[in-house]
Parts: structure tokens; C-alpha cells; sequence
């Protein structure tokens, strides 16, 4: 290949120096030696060249041929499927056409089994409507004669309900001062229980705050103690620090027994 460049740098650089015809873009090459660099670039190209064209050659008939038997292919899968659909189409009217007759015999029979349903539920209705309005009279009858009964005895106990009321009343008028005694007694017990009352709701909040204030002294020292032992462990090597554990549990454990034990 390096040949080949050559020569057509050297056909290049006599075209170049080639001797121009006036008034024209033409020019005047030597037609030996330019044949024989044309001859020498022919013959330097590879014989590999020869066979990529081959190659290419043969690519496009096998492609040619891939084509046609794809197109073939493709014709006979719209055959098959335009078979099959209408088939598959066939089987489907056919079947919604079985279903269809199911169907309307299914409705006929529902339909001839509703009647006789609702024929039945009519007599029956009438039937039951009949026995309820003799029930129902009957009922009304017996209801107005226990109401007039009921209204009768009513009446009596409502005379005799006066009767006891009204001495009732002239009793508790003669026990009127009995009655002022008991108010007295009773407001006098609801005082001493509201004083009472308040007396322990004041004890309890004593007692409150005073647990609270020794809660707040055990936390006071815990962080303390916490802080101290913070700045301990910054503050020193491991040996120091061991010590300053040590330290904080002595503390920790006066702490839990003068505050939190309380609790």
C-alpha cells in the first residue's frame, strides 16, 4: 500500500507542474509516464481488496436472499394468521350463538318460574293480609275493653294517690321544724367536710413539694456528678480516668441514698 501512495503523490505532483493550456483550466500531462503510475497504483493494491469485493458481492445476495425468504415467510404467516382469525371467528359466532339460545331458554324458564313465584307470594299475601285485619280487630277490641280497664282502675288509684297525698301533706307540715333541724345539721356537715377537704388537699401539696424539692436536689447532683466526671475524662490519662470512675460511683451511690432512695 505504500506504493500505492506514493505514486499517486507523484501522479499528483505532475499534474500540479503539468504545463497549462491558455484561456482553459486544462493542462498537458505526460500520457506515458502518467499510464504508468495508473499501471503501478493497479498493480500495488492488494489481492485482500479483490476479495472484499467478493465478499460484499456475496453479502448482498445472501442479503437478497434473506429478503425473499423473509417476504415468503411473512406471506405465509398472513396466510396463517388470516386462517386462523377467520376460523377463530367461526368458533366464536358459533359459540355466541349456542350461548344466546342457552340464554334465552334460561330467561324463558326463569321467567314462566317468577311467574308462579309471584302467583304464589299474591295468594299468600292476600291470605296473610286477611288473617291480620281479623287479628288486628280482634286486637283493637280486646286493647279498647283492657284501656277502659286500665282507665277505670286509673281513676281509683288516682283518688286514692289524693287522698294520701293530702295527708301526707298535713304530716310533713307538722313536721316542718324536723325537717329546718335536719337542713341545719346537713349544712353544718357539708362545712366541715369542704374545710376538711381543704385542709388535706394543703397537706398533700406539702407533701408533694417536698418530695419534688428532694427530687430536684438528687437531679442537682447527678448532674454534678455527671459533669464533673465528664471534665474528669477529658481532663486525665487512663489511670486518672479509672479514678475519676471510681470517684463518680462514691458519689452516685451518696446521691442515690441521700434523693432518689425517697422514691
Amino acid at each position: 500500500m505504500y506504493r500505492v501512495f506514493q505514486a499517486l503523490d507523484e501522479l499528483n505532483a505532475m499534474i500540479e507542474d503539468a504545463r497549462s493550456l491558455p484561456m482553459t483550466a486544462n493542462c498537458v500531462v505526460p500520457r506515458h509516464e502518467s499510464l504508468l503510475l495508473l499501471d503501478d497504483i493497479r498493480d500495488s493494491f492488494p489481492g485482500e481488496l479483490d476479495d472484499a469485493q467478493d465478499v460484499l458481492d456475496q453479502r448482498d445476495r445472501v442479503l437478497a436472499d434473506a429478503d425473499a425468504a423473509a417476504r415468503d415467510t411473512l406471506s405465509s404467516a398472513d396466510a396463517e394468521a388470516e386462517r386462523t382469525l377467520r376460523e377463530a371467528r367461526e368458533d366464536a359466532d358459533a359459540m355466541l350463538a349456542d350461548a344466546k339460545a342457552r340464554a334465552d331458554r334460561m330467561v324463558a324458564e326463569a321467567t314462566t318460574h317468577a311467574d308462579g313465584v309471584v302467583a304464589d307470594a299474591r295468594a299468600e299475601a292476600s291470605d296473610l293480609l286477611e288473617r291480620s285485619r281479623r287479628d288486628a280487630e280482634s286486637t283493637t277490641a280486646r286493647a279498647r275493653a283492657e284501656a277502659d280497664r286500665l282507665t277505670e282502675q286509673a281513676n281509683i288509684i288516682y283518688d286514692r294517690t289524693i287522698t294520701e297525698a293530702r295527708q301526707e301533706q298535713q304530716r310533713m307540715l307538722s313536721e316542718s321544724e324536723v325537717v329546718r333541724i335536719a337542713d341545719e345539721e346537713a349544712a353544718r356537715v357539708r362545712d366541715a367536710a369542704h374545710s376538711e377537704s381543704d385542709r388535706r388537699r394543703e397537706e398533700c401539696d406539702a407533701y408533694i413539694d417536698e418530695k419534688m424539692a428532694h427530687f430536684e436536689e438528687f437531679l442537682s447532683a447527678t448532674i454534678r456528678t455527671v459533669t464533673r466526671g465528664r471534665e474528669e475524662l477529658h481532663g486525665v490519662g487512663p489511670g486518672g480516668r479509672r479514678e475519676a470512675s471510681g470517684r463518680r460511683l462514691g458519689h452516685d451511690e451518696d446521691s442515690y441514698s441521700d434523693g432518689y432512695r425517697d422514691y
